[in-house]
């Protein structure tokens, strides 16, 4: 019988083995060495290459992140698309009343103080100059710095209220400012005295960007450019406040007190002390205000915003008699905002320090991405046409508000200076001086034995004369010098007639007793008065255009007042050319600022209603940084020509009013604009 194991041509083996070929020692060991297939090594693994099924798996899993992201992004730009329309009808339902006029004064006394602080250094330099010894190149040092301050926090804080919120920004910007300020009242030193107005400037700085994004997220869309343009009165209100406070309290130098020597609070630091009313008054009213809803909604906080919504809505109605109305809101569409949460460290990972450093440096990156964004193709030419506009005006404008001024102080010394008395080769003996000389030039003149006691010298210059056996005691002295003199056997006690007063002169037997050393406060200027009741004029000639602009900026369009604004102000600053008093430029500066501020409250209203919401403070703190960059700009230059020329001046102030009023009328008309 055959063996069953054993095939016809005498091989032993089982059957199937005849289907494969034979296979040497080592391919059988390679075969059989670790067979179990699910613990099988992929070859290339070795050499750091991936197995085919894990890049088949990766591709799988990007294209299913790459849908997600899709329908994520079409459901954040429908919804975006959605939330505008929505947020106007839930404004229009919870109407316009008493929240929003409660809103409005306390925004008013924050713009306010804006107004009142473009207006303090410029008061209290005269007096502070002499107070501290300031010199020339001082006083225009702390003139610059305070403006770039402001520039600095247009920028700095316009961009951190779209990303912490209108309301915490605001409380920042004023506390800043009232710490600062309050201290520069008390600073001895010029030095802390300009490091304390610049942190002024830099918190008040980001108001006005703030105070407009705020408030116009709180209005519907037919009350938006006339309430706006309400707003923009304060301002008004903040030039009339400084004016008629440092009217009624810097001239009185005797408002002061002194603590010994060293420590002396004269009336000027008192003005400074008064102007922070405004900015008090804002803080406490500001407290008790909500977070604006829309920033809410852009941030995803639905909750919040829902609140705050249902606390306007109900505010109205009650005021208005109807109690009984419901807020009947109960879903608001709110955009996908991941790329806005803040990239944490875990408590039991990090420190707090960590935590801090993290979420700040995450801000700021994103407060820098979103300055970047405005350059976007859609906003771009629109954000360039703004920008011309923004500094034409700016450069116009407070390039004649330092013009006009100054031209006055020049008139004022050219009548002065017409005005004075030359004393040639007088003598004067054994002669008693206890009246004020002022005004006055005395040229190779001879004082023996002479007395000048109690009285105050100003505008006084001596010129190669002789003062023999003189004695000076108690005297008062501004702007007054000995120049190329001879002094002998001369006594001058208690007076602040001191080396810096003499020039080229020759001292024989001279002493010098209780010297006043430095700079003093000891009489009241003439021409204080009438720079600030120029200031008060000027500031109160705008009220006809703020009303008249607030009244027609919903009915005939934001471009059409800009423009008309611009071009008719050009055409004012040609009667300039006819100011050949001060009553002349006083008069043609009210009529410019009068004419004018109808384009500023325009502009203000279009910059706020061009860019969406989430952009919004950014793009308002960058404009209003280029205001203050064109007005630091057109005060060295207008300055300049003082006392030289008026035409250059004015032919700038024309062109510059006349090229933005052009570009303005390019604009895009936002009065019937929802929100973006």
């Amino acid at each position: 019988m055959d063996d069953p194991y054993h095939n016809n041509d005498g091989r032993d083996g089982y059957p199937y083995q005849t289907d494969y070929p034979p296979q040497d020692e080592d391919a059988a060991s390679d075969a059989t060495e670790g067979a179990d297939e699910d613990n099988q090594m992929y070859e290339g693994e070795y050499q750091g290459i991936p197995h085919p099924d894990e890049i088949k798996e990766a591709r799988r899993a990007a294209r299913m992140e790459a849908r997600r992201k899709a329908r994520l992004a079409a459901q954040q730009e429908e919804e975006e698309e959605n939330l505008p329309e929505q947020y106007e009808t839930i404004m229009e339902d919870c109407g316009h009343g008493r929240f929003q006029w409660m809103l409005f004064f306390v925004l008013g006394m924050a713009l306010m103080a804006d107004g009142v602080d473009g207006f303090v250094v410029g008061f209290v330099l005269p007096s502070a100059e002499k107070d501290m010894c300031i010199s020339n190149a001082d006083k225009g040092l702390l003139g610059l710095l305070v403006y770039v301050a402001m520039l600095v926090g247009a920028l700095v804080w316009g961009g951190l209220c779209d990303k912490m919120g209108r309301r915490k920004c605001l409380i920042y910007v004023l506390s800043i400012d009232l710490v600062f300020s309050f201290l520069s009242c008390f600073a001895q030193g010029y030095g802390f005295f300009l490091f304390f107005r610049f942190c002024s400037g830099f918190g008040i700085g980001g108001s006005i960007p703030i105070v407009y994004t705020y408030f116009t997220e709180f209005l519907q869309m037919d009350k938006r450019g006339e309430h706006l343009s309400w707003l923009c009165m304060f301002w008004m209100l903040g030039g009339l406040y400084a004016s008629f406070t440092a009217w009624g309290i810097i001239p009185h130098y005797g408002w002061g007190f002194a603590i010994g020597t060293e420590f002396q609070i004269h009336s000027w630091r008192l003005f400074i002390f008064v102007c922070l009313f405004p900015a008090l008054a804002a803080l406490i009213g500001v407290v008790f205000m909500p977070e604006s809803p829309r920033f809410l909604l852009e941030n995803a906080r639905h909750d919040e915003a829902w609140m705050v919504l249902r606390r306007v809505h109900d505010t109205n109605w009650k005021a208005k008699g109807e109690p009984e109305r419901v807020f009947t809101v109960t879903n608001i569409q709110t955009p996908k905002t991941q790329e806005d949460e803040f990239i944490e460290i875990q408590s039991e990972t990090g420190t707090a320090f960590q935590r801090w450093t993290i979420r700040h440096v995450t801000m700021l990156q994103q407060v820098m991405a979103n300055v970047m964004s405005l350059s976007a193709p859609e906003l771009r030419l629109q954000g360039l046409l703004l920008v011309i506009v923004w500094f034409c005006l700016a450069f116009s404008y407070h390039g004649l508000g330092v013009w006009f001024p100054d031209m006055i102080k020049y008139m004022q010394y050219e009548e002065y200076e017409s005005k004075v008395r030359v004393f040639h080769r007088e003598r004067v003996e054994h002669f008693h001086f206890n009246f004020s000389l002022v005004n006055q030039i005395h040229k190779e003149g001879e004082y023996i034995h002479d007395k000048f006691a109690n009285i105050e010298i100003k505008s006084v210059k001596f010129e190669d004369s002789l003062f023999e056996n003189c004695y000076f005691e108690d005297v008062r002295s501004t702007n007054t010098f000995f120049e190329n003199c001879t002094i002998k056997n001369t006594v001058f006690y208690n007076t602040d007639l001191w080396h810096e007063k003499f020039k080229d002169c020759r001292m024989e037997n001279t002493t010098f007793l209780h010297p006043k050393k430095g700079c003093h406060l000891n009489f009241k200027e003439e021409n204080d008065i009438v720079i600030y009741m120029v200031s008060f004029l000027g500031s109160l000639a705008v009220l006809p255009g703020n009303i008249i602009s607030a009244l027609f900026m919903d009915k005939i369009g934001r471009i059409r007042i800009i423009g008309g604004s611009m071009l008719v102000s050009s055409a004012c600053t040609f009667l300039l050319l006819l100011s050949f008093s001060q009553g002349a430029v006083i008069c043609w500066q009210c009529l410019f600022y009068g004419v004018s501020v109808a384009a500023w409250n325009g502009l203000e209203v279009i910059s706020v209603e061009l860019y969406p919401s989430s952009k919004r403070g950014t793009a308002f703190g960058i404009l209003n940084g280029i205001c203050k960059f064109a007005a630091i700009i057109a005060s060295f230059i207008f300055a300049a020509f003082i006392g030289i020329t008026k035409i250059i001046p004015i032919l700038l102030a024309f062109a510059a009013l006349v090229c933005g009023g052009l570009v303005a009328l390019k604009l895009p008309e936002t009065r019937e604009k929802i929100l973006s």
